[in-house]
This record gives structure tokens, C-alpha cells and sequence, in this order.
């Protein structure tokens, strides 16, 4: 075990610690296999399985999986009209289990998020009858405010790439706090405790991953 593996355990510890004091259940991996094999284990086959977008979903090979193990899968990208959208959107927030990335998780154990549309914090917030969150370590920030920076200027500017928004800060790589019709930090959510008793769990991995 190297010397950033073993800090990155007594991290996750002290994180986890504070996640079930805000009635959060966590989880720690070392890599992306173990939390393959983690998600697989804690989904039933047959369950009915969403997400929302995530960079940390698709490098970590979790998507791969999910489609490979005999869930019945809800992807909002399938409908091809409006209505379609509206329709599947109401299977969506019902789902067993929604699973998303995060931009920001605080050593206190909060988790920071902004969205555009605001469909991904809004099954965070309340819908899917259980929510799975994977942060790898690259993810931890020291406090709240630190979190939303993170969102804000490490996160935000990538993903508006990866979504082919055309923010200022997709041309700059900064926040520039914009108003701009496509910005993509138009609703910001802190998770500071879950109101239904273990509906989150956290499933943090020891390497990066995503933005």
C-alpha cells in the first residue's frame, strides 16, 4: 500500500464518520473494480436503475456494468420527442436506484453540486427510492465554500466542454460567474444531512475520477 492509498483510507474513515451522522451511509474502495463489484452487489437484479450525467460514472467502467447486470435500465437520453421526455421523466423519479457523481463531497461530509437543468440534483434531492453517489479521492474539499469553488472552477469548466455549452468559462477554463443562456451553474445544492434515514450512500474511491 503506498503512502497516498493509506492517507486516502483514513480520509475516506474520518468522511464516512460524518456521513452517518447526517444519516448518510458511505462506503470506501481503492479502485474501480471494488466499486463495480460494491454497486453490483448493492442492486438487486430486476431493480429499475437511472443516473444522471457523469464523467465519473463512465471512467470508472460503472456504466459498462450496469448494463451488463440484468437491471432495467431508465436512460432520459432514449427519448426522442417531448413528450417521450415528460413520459419517461415520471418513470425516472420513481426509480429503485439513481446513481450520480458529485462535484465536491466537504471532510464534514456534505456534498456540493451545481446543474443546469437541474434534473440530476433534483433526484438527488428527493424521487429514486435510493441515490448512489461515487466521488473518487480528487473530490474532497476541505469546507463548503470550498466545495462550491471547486464545483464552480475545476468542474464546471470541463463539463461545459463535455456538454458543448458555450459558457465563458468553457473558453477560459475560470468561472466567470456568467449569465450566459447556456451556463450550466444555474442551481447549486448542498447535501447537509438526508432526511430519509440511509436513501444516499456515498461510495468514495481511492483515485480520481471525473471533473
Amino acid at each position: 500500500m503506498s503512502f497516498q492509498t493509506e492517507s486516502y483510507a483514513h480520509t475516506a474513515k474520518t468522511i464516512i464518520a460524518n456521513l452517518e451522522k447526517r444519516n448518510m451511509l458511505g462506503y470506501y474502495c481503492e479502485n474501480a473494480r471494488e466499486a463495480q463489484e460494491l454497486i453490483h452487489n448493492l442492486i438487486p437484479v430486476n431493480a429499475t436503475v437511472t443516473w444522471g450525467g457523469s464523467e465519473t460514472l463512465v471512467e470508472t467502467g460503472i456504466m459498462e456494468t450496469l448494463k451488463e447486470s440484468g437491471y432495467i435500465l431508465l436512460d432520459r437520453k432514449a427519448a426522442k420527442t417531448p413528450e417521450e421526455s415528460r413520459k419517461l421523466y415520471g418513470q425516472i423519479v420513481t426509480a429503485d436506484y439513481f446513481l450520480t457523481g458529485t462535484n465536491a463531497i466537504t471532510l464534514d461530509g456534505e456534498l456540493i453540486n451545481v446543474d443546469g437543468v437541474g434534473n440530476r440534483v433534483a433526484c438527488l434531492i428527493t424521487g429514486p427510492q435510493h441515490v448512489l453517489v461515487v466521488a473518487g479521492m480528487n473530490k474532497i474539499a476541505v469546507t463548503e465554500e470550498d466545495g462550491i469553488r471547486r464545483a464552480r472552477n475545476m468542474a464546471a469548466p470541463p463539463n461545459s466542454i463535455r456538454v458543448g455549452a458555450h459558457t465563458p468559462c468553457s473558453k477560459t477554463g475560470v468561472c466567470a460567474d456568467c449569465q450566459s443562456p447556456d451556463c450550466i451553474c444555474c442551481q447549486t445544492v448542498i447535501t447537509r444531512r438526508s432526511r430519509i434515514k440511509d436513501r444516499i450512500t456515498v461510495i468514495l474511491i481511492g483515485e480520481s475520477y471525473g471533473f
